[in-house]
């Protein structure tokens, strides 16, 4: 594919400290059909409105969603309402919580609390404007089942380019090498997570773009990192086993700077979204802990 026909929209949270080439949309417009992926919150769909109107996009044939987390999916009713054409894609397990979203914003809430409300409340998706994996067939793109980030993750394969979502986890530019981060699921399971990254390398992209954030030109390679990450951050957390509750977090990111030589590059981050990365850090950890608990308890 041609990367004149993709573009990066920005998705920036001016209220949150170090949000910011964080979330992101990203445009692609084909010779005969123009998609979004991951319109985000609904804070968002204003800026984001304005930006297709600037990019003279006047209709959206596709919506694709990676996952409905609040920060890729909560805005996409809203955005229908400008662009009332478009057919959203998603898993079909997310379909429900689209359609009747009222489970999933109070457990966004519970969850990221303060960081939920500055989303704004996710918006329902009409029922008859969501459709499935098999609509895309004309289209080209492939979409693939990825369970490993969210029980309703997807990815999505158009030519070389990979929308992987957060199939390999989070990344970041910094200055010298890579900055990357496993963004596991409360439920974690590694054997699933695992598999979701195996069945992209065997994909053999050429270039991936990450929800949180940016396009990269060697899909493969950062594929890899995220699931040796996988491996070694589970060998973290039982190594870590012995620490007291209230020091476990604050031990594991030590052990992670000694051990991970991607992750230590977060030191390498500004200084706001180094204190965003070391917050997010705690719901990284949360679901592996409580995974490699239950591995000892089943042992």
């Amino acid at each position: 594919m041609h990367l004149d026909q993709l573009c990066c929209i920005d998705l920036d949270q001016p209220s949150l400290k170090g949000f910011r080439k964080f979330i992101s949309a990203w445009l692609y417009r084909g010779n005969d059909f123009t998609l979004l992926v991951d319109p985000g919150p609904l804070s968002s769909i204003p800026h984001l409105i304005s930006e297709l109107r600037r990019h003279h996009i006047t209709q959206l044939d596709y919506i694709l969603l990676t996952h409905i987390h609040i920060d890729h999916a909560g805005g996409t009713g809203e955005l229908l309402k400008a662009y009332p054409e478009a057919r959203v894609i998603c898993h079909p397990d997310g379909v429900p919580h689209l359609i009747a979203p009222e489970k999933l914003w109070q457990g966004s809430l519970k969850v990221l609390g303060a960081t939920a409300e500055a989303y704004g409340e996710i918006k329902a998706v009409p029922a008859d404007k969501i459709g499935f994996a098999e609509e895309l067939g004309t289209t080209g793109i492939r979409a693939f089942l990825t369970p490993g980030h969210a029980q309703h993750h997807v990815c999505y394969l158009l030519d070389d380019l990979l929308f992987g979502g957060e199939v390999a986890g989070v990344r970041c530019d910094v200055p010298k090498g890579i900055y990357m981060r496993p963004a596991t699921p409360p439920r974690f399971i590694q054997s699933v997570a695992l598999d979701s990254i195996d069945r992209m390398l065997a994909l053999n992209p050429r270039r991936m773009v990450f929800a949180h954030y940016g396009l990269v030109e060697n899909a493969v390679e950062h594929l890899q990192i995220g699931r040796q990450q996988l491996l070694l951050w589970v060998q973290g957390v039982e190594a870590t086993a012995g620490v007291g509750a209230s020091k476990r977090h604050e031990a594991l990111y030590h052990w992670l700077l000694e051990h991970d030589k991607v992750y230590r590059n977060i030191k390498q981050l500004e200084p706001d979204i180094f204190q965003r990365e070391r917050v997010f850090l705690s719901n990284s950890l949360r679901g592996m802990i409580d995974y490699v608990d239950r591995l000892s308890n089943q042992r």
